[in-house]
């Protein structure tokens, strides 16, 4: 494809995205705000269903059609099994498969452009069928070489390369969702609460350190050294000698895919199993390691059976059989600071406590609900949130009559609404991984609790927060002890310089202020008086026109004072 061709490739998919983005606002904006201002709230209650599945097919189409980020926004779309109504979730989750694969002659081409030397004689055998295709790469199985294999233990691996071009249509992408930010800061109700523009910069970044390799590769070694003594996690390695930006070389981890509960049932593993340890390990990444998978869609996740061994222990929580989870894909990953961390932990233990007010701490902690906002409602709200919800679990929720989500978000809903809410911008990754975690669990066990699976390590955090609360309260008592050891001393000091007269007030500052302020109260007089004779002199010019003249005349002496009066007293 020549360069003219291939920019005006990329024009006409960044008006594609774009077109597609508007024409979806326009459609929201008139059934959910414009026809319910009307008193037709019931259409848009009926038409929901029917216009959401149609608005997942069409961007089902798009997302394959275009590849590239769209695919990644549509992965999103298809976890959120526990949030999105199925009309979504169901159209959307083939889009981890259906990702069309690139022609073999152009990833061995660019394969061996990278690597410098021909795959023959980079690899004692390269598949030519794709094993995946991913929305930015796709991956074939390989042979090392005898000479490879001997110096890294390995023998079979997977050949991940990048997309030819993708760097181009990834800039393209980020562009119209740029442009799309732009258009979201216009609408008040999200500009209020999330800063778009700063979301998708942050986006930018992670999409440009995921097609670099040598980036992921390096997660990749960072996260199988935290997981180094853990039996439930399993992680590929690299082989650094057939790696490069664009390509990247690991040993093959190929197993059940996470999300195949007829595959995990054969192999004796329930489930309902996975989901619990899957929950425990996403739990560890955030408040252990912090230092999270971001992208834990089904594709990026196996889960590898482990014979059974005579000591009968197990890698896996399940009774039915061994396993482990074998992550792969690191070009994603969120780093948890310290303070987000902490408001984090704060969180779950509010949860796990079914604590509404320690919920609103932690949300102030983290930065979603600002200082400033007027809490005791929420409180209120959440208690009965607590009160009615609490405990369920997915398919418990699911059985519950619409009509009542329908009145209790009447009911709290303008409140919500109306509080400062916001979205951090360093949340971004780690929602991301919530939401898909949130969605798995609920994929592979209707039954499952985030409640159950939060309380066992709240309350390793709770005993965790108890010993470094009894560490804090030492080291309070210590300063205290030290400043009121020396607090005698200092006040003596400060009463002998009083006695001396060495210590003196300067309330020129002070003085001046008070000036100003007696200025800006004359000011305002004057302005209240000039209002005052024009408004009487317009009232008077009718009947008795000579004083209102006069009044109306005279007004602009008090109106001068009031626009020139500080004039003098700010040039001193």
């Amino acid at each position: 494809m020549t360069d003219a061709a291939a920019q005006g490739a990329h024009r006409a998919r960044y008006r594609r995205i774009l077109s597609f983005a508007g024409r979806e606002f326009l459609k929201i904006w008139w059934f959910e705000l414009v026809l319910p201002r009307f008193g037709m709230s019931g259409i848009a209650e009926r038409t929901r269903g029917q216009r959401m599945q149609r608005f997942a097919r069409r961007f089902h189409v798009l997302a394959v059609d275009l590849g590239g980020l769209m695919i990644k926004v549509g992965q999103f779309m298809s976890s959120r099994l526990d949030v999105l109504p199925p009309e979504i979730t169901k159209e959307l989750e083939g889009l981890q498969d259906e990702v069309p694969a690139v022609p073999t002659p152009e990833i061995r081409a660019l394969a061996e452009a990278e690597l410098g030397i021909p795959l023959e004689r980079a690899y004692a055998w390269f598949d030519e069928t794709p094993v995946a295709a991913a929305s930015l790469g796709q991956v074939h199985r390989a042979r090392l070489s005898a000479l490879d294999a001997a110096d890294t233990g390995l023998e079979e691996v997977v050949v991940k390369v990048q997309r030819p071009g993708i760097g181009d249509i990834v800039a393209v992408d980020l562009a119209a969702l740029r442009r799309v930010a732009r258009w979201l800061t216009r609408a008040r109700i999200v500009a209020d609460r999330v800063d778009a523009p700063a979301l998708v910069e942050e986006f930018a970044a992670t999409s440009l350190e995921e097609i670099d390799y040598l980036h992921e590769a390096a997660n990749a070694e960072r996260f199988r050294e935290n997981f180094a003594d853990d039996p439930r996690i399993d992680t590929p390695e690299i082989v650094w000698e057939r790696s490069t930006r664009r390509v990247l070389t690991l040993s093959d981890v190929t197993a059940i895919k996470i999300n195949d509960t007829h595959a995990l049932r054969a192999a004796g593993i329930d489930p309902a199993e996975v989901a619990a340890v899957f929950a425990e390990v996403m739990f560890d990444q955030v408040f252990t390691h912090r230092f999270v998978h971001a992208d834990p869609h089904p594709g990026n996740i196996f889960v590898t059976p482990v014979p059974s061994t005579s000591s009968g222990t197990q890698a896996g929580a399940g009774t039915q059989g061994r396993f482990r989870l074998t992550f792969i894909d690191f070009g994603m990953m969120a780093e948890v600071p310290d303070s987000l961390r902490d408001g984090l932990r704060t969180l779950l233990i509010a949860v796990a406590g079914r604590d509404s007010r320690g919920l609103v701490a932690a949300a102030q902690e983290i930065g979603v609900l600002l200082p400033s906002a007027d809490t005791a409602e929420l409180e209120r709200a959440l208690t009965a949130l607590f009160a009615r919800f609490g405990g369920m679990g997915f398919a418990e929720l699911s059985t519950v009559d619409p009509r009542e989500f329908r009145d209790f978000a009447e009911e709290f809903g303008d409140m919500v609404r109306s509080l400062p809410l916001q979205l951090p911008e360093n949340m971004l990754l780690l929602i991301r991984a919530v939401s898909l975690t949130s969605g798995m669990c609920s994929g592979l066990d209707p039954a499952f609790n985030v409640w159950d699976a939060a309380e066992p390590y709240a309350g390793r955090l709770l005993r965790d927060e108890s010993g470094n609360l009894v560490q804090e309260f030492a080291g309070q008592a210590m300063d205290t002890m030290t400043t009121t050891w020396r607090l005698p001393g200092r006040i003596d000091r400060i009463i002998t310089r009083i006695d001396d007269g060495n210590v003196s007030f300067d309330t020129s500052r002070l003085e001046r202020r008070l000036d100003r302020l007696e200025g800006i109260a004359r000011r305002i007089a004057s302005g209240v008086l000039f209002a005052a004779m024009l408004i009487g002199g317009a009232l008077l010019v009718p009947s008795l026109p000579p004083l209102g003249i006069t009044l109306i005349c005279v007004s602009v002496f008090p109106l001068l004072h009031s626009l020139f009066a500080g004039v003098r007293r700010r040039s001193r």
